[in-house]
């Protein structure tokens, strides 16, 4: 059964002869535990469709569901507990907080619950990133490379259904990248969890399950 879901989903910005089709009636189906993959150039829309799944943006027309809930109708409160809880994001430019720790960072989205950390999963994911003499170090302290782990470690550690990923791996070396889609593949397989990836790179793609490749806003074959 699907576990997101996304049904004739448009995107539009501008009008008339201005009008761009970021997302053009795009449907997507992911099942739970899946690694799916969203290849496609820059601009192709794969950011866009990112941001609509994980209700980060509203699309033009079209539903998303997330576990049987059309998230395009709560309201921001309640999305904002929703992907808190349901949903672990990976952002490409990291979003950090600069002035907590790397250890703060990853812990954050289960200390807004009120949560304790699982600090054996914990240990096993920094050490697994070779982060584990960095957690007391912010973020200016640390280098692309190390933010971009953290960022990853931080979307992981409090175990979301979900995990959406824009280019996890695209300020990484190549060993380190290979690791982490090591990672994401083995925290799949060990809680069923889903992850939907987006990426430049076809042979980081080859990894997933499933490739979905984008262009021009449209899915193709």
């Amino acid at each position: 059964m699907p576990i997101l879901c996304a049904s004739h989903l448009k995107k539009y910005y501008g009008k008339d002869e201005n009008l761009v089709k970021a997302l053009d009636n795009v449907n997507v189906s992911v099942d739970k535990g899946q690694f799916v993959a969203v290849i496609g150039t820059s601009g192709s829309g794969k950011s866009t469709l990112l941001n609509m799944l994980g209700g980060l943006d509203v699309p033009t027309s079209g539903s998303v569901q997330v576990e049987d809930q059309s998230i395009e109708k709560m309201s921001e409160e309640q999305l904002t507990v929703f992907r808190r809880r349901r949903i672990g994001f990976i952002f490409q430019n990291y979003n950090l907080i600069p002035y907590l720790t790397a250890y703060e960072n990853i812990v954050l989205p289960v200390r807004l619950d009120g949560k304790k950390e699982d600090k054996g999963f914990l240990k096993e994911i920094v050490q697994f990133l070779e982060l584990d003499k960095k957690l007391q170090n912010y973020p200016s302290h640390l280098s692309g490379g190390q933010q971009q782990r953290v960022a990853i470690s931080r979307a992981l550690v409090s175990k979301p259904a979900i995990i959406l990923a824009d280019e996890p791996t695209g300020n990484l070396d190549s060993r380190t990248g290979d690791k982490v889609i090591d990672l994401l593949k083995m925290t799949s397989e060990k809680f069923s969890q889903t992850i939907v990836m987006i990426t430049h790179n076809s042979k980081i793609a080859e990894k997933a399950d499933v490739q979905i490749r984008i262009e021009d806003g449209k899915i193709r074959s």
